[in-house]
């Protein structure tokens, strides 16, 4: 009988989206990763006093921040006051985006952010910067004590492959991931999410998105996670294959996370 998956530990957040920790799911040997370790989340720019207590509460110690410089220059995170862990962050740009932003005039909101986030995703693996930051994230997840963050804009796209990548290494199964990955749509912060990208999303389009179009950039569909598993398979034949070249994950690096974070 296939086991109930684990129930999602949304946190109570007022001004950060699609905060959570996802631990919780049945990983290798019959062991299920370890909860109270690892949280995700969308950007701080509009966390608020109360989101800060609950965080310094965590045990967080570090926060890896996938955003670009561009992106941290125009949405400066509140961080807890005092925080003496560690923000990982790269110098420079992180994003998988493609360079343009033109929907035609037949075409729907809706099919034109589908067309893109899939673009997103499809060039996210062979992303140098991205790459580094992925190799980053795992390493200092096997070296730091305490709880880790790792957070992007969003919170689902850049920060939804870096949990799929620790869960796969960890030995969730493939279905399991996708249940993570998907978990964002039930996010009950996406007003939080709207308010900090459409208006802005819709300036740079001259139009305004229909709510279709809306939900396609903001969610996360399986489509999605289809384009970057299919993006490595392209170029390296298999998820593990990708991150043993691309990312330096080797057995060393494997077993120290296992060790770490299954129970």
């Amino acid at each position: 009988m296939t086991e109930s998956p684990p129930a999602p530990l949304f946190l109570p957040s007022e001004g950060i989206h699609n905060f959570r920790d996802y631990g919780g799911w049945k990983g290798a040997d019959g062991r299920s990763v370890r909860r109270g370790l690892l949280f995700r989340s969308g950007q701080h720019v509009a966390a608020t006093d109360n989101d800060l207590a609950l965080i310094a509460k965590l045990d967080i110690h570090t926060v890896i921040d996938l955003r670009g410089a561009s992106e941290r220059s125009r949405n400066p995170c509140r961080r807890v006051e005092g925080f003496s862990g560690e923000v990982l962050f790269y110098e420079g740009e992180t994003t998988s985006a493609p360079p343009h932003m033109d929907v035609t005039p037949d075409m729907t909101t809706a099919a034109f952010a589908r067309e893109r986030m899939t673009a997103v995703y499809t060039r996210m693996p062979q992303n140098p910067a991205m790459q580094v930051m992925f190799a980053r994230y795992l390493r200092i997840l096997a070296e730091r004590e305490g709880a880790s963050l790792v957070h992007c804009f969003a919170g689902k796209d850049r920060t939804g492959i870096a949990a799929t990548l620790l869960l796969h290494i960890l030995g969730v199964s493939v279905e399991d991931q996708l249940a993570e990955f998907l978990r964002t749509n039930a996010a009950p912060t996406l007003p939080v999410l709207r308010a900090q990208s459409v208006p802005g999303i819709e300036e740079r389009l001259g139009r305004k998105l229909d709510e279709a179009g809306v939900r396609a950039l903001l969610e996360v569909s399986p489509d999605y996670l289809d384009a970057f598993h299919t993006s490595v398979a392209a170029s390296d034949g298999s998820l593990d294959n990708w991150l043993s070249a691309r990312i330096g994950v080797d057995e060393a690096l494997r077993q120290a996370l296992r060790s770490r974070f299954l129970a």
